[in-house]
């Protein structure tokens, strides 16, 4: 038998609206379904700028692999170069495989006839390449096991550290003979074993890529506070905050007010967000420019004046440029992508955060090891150290 391949064809990125119709009406009417489905309008964007981001939100879990380069930072020769570039990279990387996969699926037929469970083998199935399905399923079978290491590879050593550091039970922090935190991983092995037992993969994938927009809008946050951080060595509790004239260097007053105007930021990005997902269809009305427009006005005069603060002169191998704007933006982008997700997300989101809690303030607070030497007299911090 001899199989064909048909190549990429331009047009399925020009369709129109009404072809999707009469190509689609058809195939409604066959399957007697009662529930509308949307496909779009057509065109390179057939669900417009907020169903592409709707779906990047979902997506997200392709680009969370590389948090493994950070968590092995400890070791590594290097890591104040290495962890950089090895993070550029592998976003370079997936970003390149993921948008040559969709290019190529949406070129060899249409995207309304894609299979949204296995679209790979109904798209080789659709050019006449039936034995590419067989390829494709291994491929997935290997890709699967792959992501499942990569998540097992970071976990141990985060619950490691975590409970290194007091933050975890203590038995978290033991390791083998051959420098391996045995018990921590057998721990994140069982968890993630009974997580993929009770939900299914949708509902996996959301849970991982909002945890992973979370961490990430943290790390945003945590940028603001720490670059204008006042030195805790320097006594200028005193000094009194002015706009106009800001001091040379942080103090404890413009920390302060850093972190207030970072907390509005973030409730504003929230604002904005919900009011851009939830209440798009009102835009165009006068009350919801006005609205969006005051919170836009507020952000900027929130980033304007932490623009103003001294930042510390602590300098690294590598520090995040162009702040505040960079962070903000951050901040913003994660929080968008966290609300296109769906309310039981959250719901499932929330439970799993309240359970964090309630460790870190029934245990993790009073175990701290960075509490233990804020509480140890100074003689005590200079002998250990």
């Amino acid at each position: 038998m001899r199989y064909v391949i048909n190549s990429g064809d331009i047009a399925n990125w020009q369709l129109t609206e009404e072809d999707i119709i009469n190509a689609t009406v058809s195939v409604n009417s066959s399957i007697n379904s009662t529930v509308p489905v949307n496909y779009g309008v057509g065109g390179f964007f057939p669900f417009g700028f907020e169903g592409t981001l709707a779906g990047a939100a979902t997506c997200f879990y392709a680009f969370v692999g590389f948090d493994c380069i950070a968590t092995t930072g400890e070791e590594v020769q290097n890591p104040q170069r290495s962890i950089p570039i090895g993070i550029v990279a592998s976003l370079l990387i997936c970003f390149v495989v993921y948008f040559g996969v969709s290019a190529a699926l949406t070129l060899m037929m249409p995207y309304y006839q894609l299979s949204v469970q296995s679209p790979l083998p109904v798209a080789f199935t659709h050019v006449g390449w039936d034995p590419a399905k067989y390829v494709v399923a291994v491929g997935s079978q290997c890709a699967l096991s792959t992501s499942l290491l990569g998540m097992m590879f970071p976990m141990p050593r985060v619950l490691f550290a975590m409970a290194r550091d007091g933050l975890l039970f203590k038995p978290l922090s033991n390791i083998s003979s051959r420098q391996s935190p045995v018990i921590a991983t057998l721990t994140s092995g069982v968890a993630a074993a009974i997580m993929a037992l009770v939900f299914d993969l949708k509902a996996l994938v959301d849970m991982m890529s909002i945890g992973t927009l979370f961490a990430y809008t943290l790390v945003a946050i945590c940028i603001l506070i720490l670059r204008y951080q006042a030195d805790p060595n320097e006594m200028n509790y005193k000094q009194k905050w002015n706009l106009l004239r800001p001091p040379s260097s942080p103090t404890s007053t413009s920390s302060s007010v850093v972190s207030y105007l970072t907390i509005c930021t973030i409730a504003l990005a929230v604002v904005l967000s919900v009011i851009l997902t939830k209440g798009i269809q009102s835009v165009g009305e006068w009350w919801m420019i006005l609205i969006i427009t005051v919170a836009l006005l507020c952000l900027l005069i929130t980033v304007i004046i932490i623009w103003r603060q001294p930042q510390s002169g602590v300098k690294a191998a590598f520090m995040v440029p162009l702040l505040p704007v960079l962070p903000v933006v951050s901040t913003f982008v994660n929080v968008y992508l966290m609300v296109q997700l769906g309310a039981d997300t959250w719901i499932r989101y929330a439970v799993w955060m309240a359970i964090g809690l309630l460790i870190y303030f029934g245990y993790g607070v009073w175990h701290s090891v960075q509490k233990k030497r804020e509480e140890a007299p100074p003689r005590l911090i200079e002998t250990a150290l």
